[in-house]
């Protein structure tokens, strides 16, 4: 079963549906306030499965997509399938609600304020990738050539958080930070030693 897929045809399914549905849009999303006023607390997950745009949804599901097979097919080869995929699916799901955790606290008082995508869960998963290959070559449109791994993930957590404090791009830049932090931790906690491992592979690349 290739639960990667699967979440990437179901997340595109609910995002275009809820296009032409306002209503269940609004439903879903994230809405900070009215989760501390109605307790409505599944939308830290339901907005995971939302987009805005096709732009936005075609790149988080191909970088979903990408590592995720990686990811998947790291877990199983050490844990099985039936162990790999209730961890698989904590990592991405749960990145997703933990990365709004603090989005929540900093916005729970602002009715305006509304927060969609799968970005959270979508660091998540980049950064285990990362784990399991550090100095594997990344690609980021417009740069003609590819950085390895753990340059990319210091650079990427930098940037999320010098622009998370910024916050004058609509865009949620905590959620990439946080889930990244997320992806990383759980997966160390999952397999600690991958921790010698990547550390092993970035020194014989510096050295």
């Amino acid at each position: 079963m290739d639960i990667t897929l699967i979440l990437v045809v179901l997340t595109a399914i609910i995002s275009v549906y809820a296009w032409s549905n306002p209503t269940f849009l609004d439903k879903w999303i994230l809405s900070p306030f009215l989760v501390a006023k109605r307790q409505e607390y599944y939308r830290f997950l339901t907005s995971g499965f939302l987009h805005a745009d096709w732009m936005h949804l075609l790149f988080n599901m191909f970088a979903f997509f990408s590592f995720g097979q990686l990811v998947q097919g790291g877990f199983e080869q050490i844990f099985g399938f039936e162990g790999s995929l209730w961890r698989y699916l904590l990592l991405y799901l749960g990145g997703i609600i933990v990365s709004d955790i603090p989005t929540y606290l900093r916005h729970r008082q602002d009715p305006g304020y509304r927060s969609l995508g799968a970005s959270g869960g979508v660091a998540s998963v980049i950064f285990s990738g990362i784990l399991f290959q550090p100095i594997g070559g990344i690609h980021i449109f417009p740069i003609p050539f590819s950085i390895p791994g753990f340059i990319f993930g210091f650079l990427y957590l930098g940037y999320s958080y010098y622009m998370g404090r910024r916050s004058g791009d609509n865009i949620n830049h905590d959620a990439h930070f946080y889930g990244a932090l997320y992806g990383a931790v759980l997966t160390l906690f999952f397999i600690p030693q991958i921790g010698p491992y990547f550390i092993q592979q970035i020194q014989q690349y510096l050295f």
